[in-house]
């Protein structure tokens, strides 16, 4: 038997690594296996988000977006740039280093903070015991009082389109294009498909996106969503609701995609394609058998809602259990977990967490839409101010889009904050605030918001709920 731990955390990304680092500073013995490898076959820390998920993505988004800016919006700023050219190459490198940068700095904050890193694959093994596989063969068990899972997700793969290496890609290799393929499908009009749809549509691409559902964000508030599809329409995303594919054959280097829809079978001929339909958790050979730890039907780990298993002393955290698979809640749920074993009280709130989707204009969330509040019979009034009427966005260029709040009409207590707008990302931890500490919308509309910001759009949208929005003709009759 190896080393003893207090902890020993499984996985590496947002979750995993955030609850290593807080375990050691808690005065915990821990350590946390990864077995991810980089293309110079060094193991990284980070997991998906960092490697091939969150911040690669964010690179190409901005490095896309300030190049279509750049080329069609600087003449009505004054700037002239003539002749403006994105180099594909020179993006795909500058993603490539910012990923090296962090990944060496959570290597970095492990040996700070005293966090053994194993290098290997986990697995669970009964009486808490870890058993870690190394990247030869060699195989080490560690005891560990507490184990927290944070294995992750991998994307989903459809049998219609297999994929089929430089043609047929999921997420990842989606960032690792040479070049603009002139025709892109992308399958799956989610928060994945559209982003990395925007990249390559920036980039030259015309792009297809084939979404099976006959609705377009359903997870968004309604008027959000509905503003979100025309503005990416007219960006050039062709997007086809209720288009089911099903089945792909490739031809002389193209990939000829079968699909139904309203009309009947279709198919369409691209360049590339990008199955984006989706993530599942990642399980695989992670429990041996008689660890007794309980799986639902598509593989995500039972838990509690302070993410304990059925096992005493076993966690999990992140894409692996209930919730949405977003990074910054896996790194809460890390948090969580850990100040329990360190006899804390704790717990999370799973009713405010954002979701962000950084097209641009940016989409993001928290808590209810309007359609959603009304269906569990609340009665709720709302209320909203477009970008549009704003000097900050005005100025910067930036006026579509607009700010939504959903409030309780009995109590005014802040049910949702719905933004599509430049920063809608940021201008969300106001909701987020809101909902955390249960705030009326009379709470929003008091507060002193700066002159001229984007977040004037919330204060006013708070405003607005009672018919009380400064900048804007109110439709509501004023109490």
């Amino acid at each position: 038997m190896a080393d003893k731990f207090d902890v020993i955390v499984i996985g590496a990304g947002p979750g995993g690594y955030v609850a290593a680092i807080r375990a050691a500073q808690l005065g915990l013995k821990t350590a946390c296996v990864e077995k991810w490898v980089n293309k110079e076959g060094k193991v990284v820390h980070g997991g998906t988000c960092l490697n091939v998920g969150c911040i690669p993505s964010k690179a190409l988004l901005e490095t896309s977006h300030k190049y279509v800016e750049a080329r069609d919006e600087f003449a009505e700023l004054g700037i002239k740039a003539d002749g403006v050219e994105i180099d594909v190459a020179k993006m795909i490198e500058r993603k490539a280093q910012i990923v090296k940068n962090l990944t060496g700095g959570i290597s970095g904050l492990f040996k700070a903070n005293g966090v053994t890193a194993l290098e290997g694959t986990g697995k669970v093994l009964p009486n808490k015991q870890v058993e870690v596989t190394d990247h030869d063969g060699g195989k080490t068990t560690y005891e560990a009082e507490n184990i927290v899972i944070a294995s992750g997700s991998v994307p989903v793969e459809i049998p219609p389109t297999p994929l089929t290496e430089g043609l047929i890609v999921d997420s990842t290799g989606a960032l690792e294009f040479e070049e603009a393929p002139k025709r892109l499908g992308v399958i799956g009009a989610g928060v994945i498909g559209l982003e990395l749809g925007s990249v390559w549509s920036r980039c030259g691409s015309e792009v297809t996106v084939l979404e099976a559902v006959d609705s377009f964000l359903p997870m968004v508030d309604a008027a959000v969503a509905k503003e979100a599809q025309k503005l990416l329409k007219k960006q050039g995303l062709d997007i086809k609701l209720g288009a089911r594919v099903t089945g792909s054959d490739i031809k002389d280097s193209e990939v000829v995609v079968k699909y139904t829809d309203a009309n009947g079978e279709q198919e369409q001929t691209f360049d590339k394609v990008i199955v984006a339909v989706g993530r599942r958790p990642y399980t695989q050979s992670l429990l041996d058998s008689d660890v007794g730890i309980n799986l639902d039907e598509r593989g995500f780990i039972h838990v509690d809602d302070q993410c304990a298993t059925s096992v005493p002393g076993v966690y999990a955290i992140g894409d692996v259990v209930r919730g949405p698979m977003l990074a910054h809640k896996a790194s809460e749920e890390g948090v969580m977990v850990v100040d329990i074993i360190a006899g804390h009280k704790a717990e999370m709130n799973y009713d405010a967490i954002p979701s962000i989707i950084y097209t641009f204009p940016e989409v993001a969330w928290v808590g209810k839409t309007e359609q959603q509040a009304k269906s569990e019979g609340i009665e709720v009034k709302t209320g909203s101010f477009p970008f549009a009427a704003s000097g900050r966005a005005m100025a910067n260029n930036a006026t579509e889009g607009l700010a939504k709040i959903i409030a309780d009409a009995e109590t005014d207590r802040v049910l949702g904050v719905h933004i599509i707008g430049q920063h809608a990302g940021e201008l969300i931890a106001q909701g987020v605030t809101a909902l955390e500490f249960g705030a009326s919308a009379e709470d929003l509309a008091l507060i002193c918001t700066a002159h001229p910001t984007l977040s004037e759009a919330v204060h006013e949208a708070a405003l607005a709920v009672d018919g009380h929005a400064i900048h804007i003709a109110n439709r509501k009759k004023r109490k």
